[in-house]
């Protein structure tokens, strides 16, 4: 039933997984929604990434050894984290932003946000899957999540950060194991791996997958999904908004919800969301190992994150701030190669198909922007960073909330688009 607060029809702009789960939930309300993307269904960042729902790994980007690791990589194309050097001045915003926020205190109090997200971001996944049924994609538990390290001291790195989690009100289920451990569970895993870590509690989606799912489910109950539609202008009308497409294409609607990733900036900036959004550029390609993996796999050094997608293994990286619309590059894909092939045994790694390249919606203080902008007919919900897919549902549901009047997770607080 539609709350008496509630807009009869909203349109979201963005068909990923942050605007499909505000679709979904929206549809709990009983309110008309209408979807449109410039490309298609995950046609951003939703469809390539890692697809990991760990929140023992959902973690500030800001983290102040980044800072240093940042300024070294503006000169190394090989860096899992890479800073072309530009001159635009919103790049330069962002790192002048970003910087300010890569300080210990910050960092830590960064990390107690994201322990209070917890689980409630794997709580909203459950809640769509059941009702959705058993037809619907799952979530796969990872049991267990592993780390892989090619040395005891990287391990204790990440050791040290568990141990933030759980001095910032967080909790962490992990067990140290060597490499021989390691490959007992993983044949495909390399002599180069020494140490590691396995993780209790964690999940996995296969992002493909699990997109066309959410996007059927919200189709089925009545949603309509536009693709090839580029929003190039929002108007408030001042009794309901007006959404301007190219060619002479427009919607009218009670409300709209911005979730462009990357893009969200252009359309939210007039309506008093200021944050930079920045582009974290990410890279993956899968392959067929000799022996499938089974479990997720993480090698935080260097900053690869492998998934197992049934009959092939994807494997993912990079942090490359430049701009959104620029093409793929093949050395990040190289960078990624010569990163990973260390750590594996078993695989060719000429042998690779679905290279790809999305970018992420990254903020200077790493935080989402979720909620409603100066319009209240007009939310928005971005800036997710490498945390869009574990905390899509969650946004939905906090979007779906202040649209509807009704009460929203505490954690909505954190993440006010006009801070």
């Amino acid at each position: 039933m539609v709350s008496a607060k509630a807009p009869g029809h909203v349109v979201v702009v963005g068909a990923g997984i942050i605007g499909l789960s505000t679709a979904w939930y929206l549809q709990e309300h009983g309110i008309k929604v209408t979807v449109v993307d410039r490309g298609g269904v995950a046609s951003g960042s939703s469809w390539g990434n890692a697809g990991w729902l760990t929140p023992a790994l959902t973690l500030p980007l800001s983290e102040p050894s980044v800072l240093r690791t940042g300024l070294k990589a503006m000169l190394d194309p090989a860096s899992p984290l890479y800073i072309p050097f530009s001159a635009d001045p919103s790049l330069l915003k962002f790192l002048a932003g970003f910087a300010r926020n890569c300080t210990p205190g910050k960092w830590r109090a960064a990390m107690g946000v994201f322990a209070e997200v917890g689980h409630t971001g794997l709580d909203a996944f459950d809640e769509i899957a059941q009702a959705a049924g058993p037809g619907a994609e799952p979530t796969h538990p990872a049991e267990p999540f592993l780390t892989g390290f090619a040395s005891v001291a990287d391990r204790d790195a990440l050791v040290r950060e568990f141990n933030v989690i759980r001095e910032t009100g967080g909790s962490v289920d992990y067990e140290l194991m060597s490499g021989e451990q390691l490959r007992a569970l993983e044949p495909t895993l390399g002599p180069a791996v020494v140490a590691g870590i396995k993780i209790r509690g964690q999940r996995y989606i296969n992002p493909p997958a699990f997109m066309d799912s959410l996007a059927e489910s919200v189709t089925s109950r009545g949603a309509t999904i536009t693709g090839a539609f580029n929003v190039v202008d929002v108007r408030d009308t001042g009794t309901g908004v007006e959404v301007i497409g190219s060619e002479g294409r427009s919607l009218q609607a009670d409300a709209v919800v911005l979730a462009t990733g990357a893009w969200l900036g252009a359309l939210a900036r007039k309506f008093g969301v200021k944050r930079v959004v920045q582009a974290g550029r990410g890279y993956s390609f899968t392959v067929v190992p000799e022996a499938m993996p089974s479990h997720p796999i993480y090698f935080p050094d260097q900053r690869v994150a492998c998934t197992p997608l049934g009959d092939r293994f994807r494997v993912a990286g990079m942090m490359e701030f430049r701009n959104v619309d620029a093409p793929l590059d093949p050395r990040r894909i190289k960078a990624i190669v010569e990163a990973a092939s260390p750590m594996f045994t078993g695989i060719n790694w000429e042998d690779r198909a679905e290279e790809w390249v999305g970018a992420r919606p990254c903020t200077t203080d790493g935080f989402p922007l979720v909620g409603a902008s100066r319009s209240p007919r007009v939310h928005v919900a971005g800036g997710h960073g490498m945390w869009g897919i574990a905390l899509g549902p969650l946004t939905g549901k906090m979007i779906a909330a202040g649209l509807t009047g009704t009460t929203p997770p505490a954690i909505m607080r954190h993440f006010n688009p006009l801070r």
